[in-house]
């Protein structure tokens, strides 16, 4: 049986929420009901067409790029599958700092979270050599970029 369009639309939406770890009574009750658990299924399901404005909305409530709640054309990779031994960093603590001296880790990790399709918006492990990369930023070596990111609580493991 073929896919169709709503039905792929439908999947992204699910993965998107469940990588929030939200349940669909959870976005309802959370949107003040702006989001019906039981419509939200039908877009989920395939069963119901989500309209721009929605999608719009709904992007914004999971916080991800509205195109990310669009399926990518069949044969096409969206992202990579994270690689172990990186850094892990807090995103809740990063974005507390928004606008501080970290920006440009922000901004990085944002990228990241696209390419990986990675929205739960609680840790996100880098790469040794996106660590490395960030630090030719700031002039510094990845070692002394990973302490600072101790210092202002944004891993949690000591260098």
């Amino acid at each position: 049986m073929s896919t169709t369009y709503a039905q792929r639309v439908g999947d992204r939406l699910r993965n998107i929420r469940k990588q929030k770890g939200l349940s669909l009574q959870d976005v309802e009750a959370q949107s003040s009901q702006e989001f019906k658990a039981s419509v939200l299924g039908a877009y989920e399901r395939g069963e119901r067409a989500i309209s721009v404005p929605r999608l719009h909305k709904l992007a914004q409530f999971y916080d991800v790029p509205a195109e990310q709640l669009l399926p990518a054309e069949p044969g096409v990779r969206r992202g990579e599958v994270p690689i172990p031994g990186g850094v892990t960093l807090d995103l809740t603590r990063l974005n507390d700092l928004d606008g501080s001296e970290l920006e440009p880790v922000g901004r990085y990790v944002s990228m990241i979270q696209v390419q990986r399709q990675d929205f739960n918006g609680r840790v996100l492990t880098i790469r040794r050599d996106d660590l490395r990369a960030l630090a030719c930023l700031y002039e510094m070596s990845s070692d002394e970029l990973e302490s600072r990111l101790h210092e202002l609580g944004v891993t949690d493991v000591p260098v």
